[in-house]
């Protein structure tokens, strides 16, 4: 039998087939349009996911539809969808790299006080997050509010237009700022905060739980029978799950458009700092993680934008003197999330001379990049975790050069999955466990997924990338009140 993970990204939605062994028999990509109505904001139309993702899965199963048994998804975290009491759509999504709610936050973190967010969902309020985008509808935007009947993440509402299920699961209902995450359910003292009912959520299920199945004239059209749907999970979780992240004490460190440091936990924790999200995991854990707003975005910006070219390996060529440059990039070219939770945060670069090349920019940018992932991995070795080893994955993550800046600045041994499809990969796995290929996400990670090899720090160039990383950090501290100006 073939299952289907879908992955609502940024830019695309990525769709990839597999049999139950996790062989990869087809991948489609379909891109669609971002845009940007101010400075700071960041925008989607919901039905441009829904129109790709089934012209997506049409080319993906193409003649093969009757041997489809099931489907899940990930997708891009903290997205607000509002929906009227006709399904319609009442205006374009709030994306998660949107920082128009800097008022919001601060309300939350210091009138409703960020111990008692924190006592609440296991989180403090970040611009990224959906409950602040809900108190600035209300408050921008009250006559949408007042229609508002549903409220839904971005890869919940393709469930919806699928399946016809108003569902959601732990991983990504986490990052709401509605759920509270060490006991399992809404929050009611936020929905109140919020001025929403529990009505206008989704109701709670498993990520790895059959939640419903595809509509029967969508089944029909793809020429497939009953095909099995799972809620799947947020980006960074179902990643987490399509390299083998499962189970307590695993990291996994993602560079795609964002960056994530992923930590999994048998237990709920919370960060005392507030520095690291207080997330659940899709095999029904908990984990820590750490976000960097700006990643291989960064990278994609400076060399696709700035630079006019999308030959990236052309570009790290001539790179060389690894640890020893004295030009450096701050990544916050949307804001910055953990540590510093700064949306007015920007882009920067600092050490500029006249006997500066481009190969010295392009080093300072995949450098900046990892210094920024290290401020997350700090913030996690402050609360005693240890960390030496991860798995890699990510779009950034098939650069051999960044492995390397990567593993030393890092001081970790990264393990790098045969199979790099991230999101969708977990996400097909997760549908496999729902129709019931495998008894649970672990049995299925620990089958399916295979490591192709890693990637060790050496101890002089790791020295020297600490050197560059506490010159990195004085940075944002000298620019922190030109960025508030």
């Amino acid at each position: 039998m073939l299952y289907a993970g879908i992955d609502l990204g940024t830019s695309s939605v990525k769709l990839l087939l597999c049999d139950e062994k996790g062989n990869i028999e087809k991948s489609v990509t379909k891109e669609y349009p971002l845009s940007f109505p101010s400075e700071g904001w960041a925008e989607q139309n919901p039905e441009d996911w829904y129109e790709k993702t089934f012209e997506g899965l049409k080319e993906l199963v193409d003649g093969r539809g009757a041997e489809l048994r099931g489907l899940s998804f990930g997708g891009q975290m903290h997205g607000l969808i509002m929906l009227d009491e006709n399904d319609n759509v009442l205006r374009p999504a709030i994306l998660w790299n949107d920082g128009r709610s800097a008022e919001e936050c601060s309300y939350l973190n210091n009138d409703i006080g960020r111990e008692r967010l924190t006592e609440l969902t296991g989180n403090i309020a970040f611009p990224g997050f959906t409950a602040p985008k809900i108190l600035w509808v209300k408050k921008h935007e009250p006559e949408i509010f007042a229609r508002c009947r549903k409220i839904m993440l971005p890869k919940d509402y393709l469930n919806y237009r699928l399946s016809g299920e108003f569902v959601t699961e732990p991983s990504d209902a986490a990052g709401m700022l509605l759920y509270d995450v060490k006991n399992r359910r809404w929050s009611p003292e936020m929905l109140d905060i919020c001025g929403i009912g529990e009505e206008q959520l989704p109701r709670l299920s498993s990520s790895f739980e059959k939640c419903g199945t595809l509509k029967k004239d969508l089944a029909a059209e793809l020429g497939a029978g009953e095909v099995i749907i799972a809620p799947g999970g947020g980006d960074n979780a179902a990643a987490a799950v399509g390299v083998g992240v499962v189970g307590p004490g695993k990291c996994s460190i993602s560079v795609g458009t964002s960056g994530t440091v992923f930590m999994t936990s048998g237990e709920y924790t919370v960060d005392s700092g507030n520095a690291l999200h207080s997330f659940a995991h899709c095999d029904g854990s908990f984990h820590l993680m750490g976000v960097v707003l700006s990643a291989a975005g960064a990278n994609k910006w400076w060399t696709e934008t700035v630079l006019n070219t999308g030959d990236y390996a052309a570009e790290q060529a001539d790179i060389t003197g690894l640890g020893e440059g004295s030009v450096f990039f701050l990544p916050y070219l949307m804001g910055e999330r953990s540590p510093h939770n700064d949306p007015d945060a920007r882009g920067v670069f600092a050490g500029l001379s006249m006997d500066t090349t481009r190969a010295d920019m392009n080093r300072a940018v995949l450098e900046g990049v990892a210094y920024a992932l290290r401020d997350c991995v700090e913030a996690a070795r402050r609360q005693g975790i240890e960390l030496a080893e991860a798995c890699l994955s990510g779009g950034g993550a098939k650069s051999p050069l960044w492995q390397k800046i990567l593993s030393n600045v890092l001081h970790m041994k990264l393990n790098i999955p045969a199979c790099g499809e991230g999101p969708a990969y977990g996400a097909a796995m997760l549908a496999m466990v729902a129709a019931g290929e495998y008894g649970s996400v672990a049995e299925a990670a620990q089958k399916i997924v295979k490591i192709s090899g890693s990637v060790d720090p050496c101890e002089e160039l790791a020295a020297r990338y600490d050197r560059g990383y506490e010159r990195y950090k004085e940075l944002y501290i000298a620019l922190k009140g030109w960025f508030q100006k």
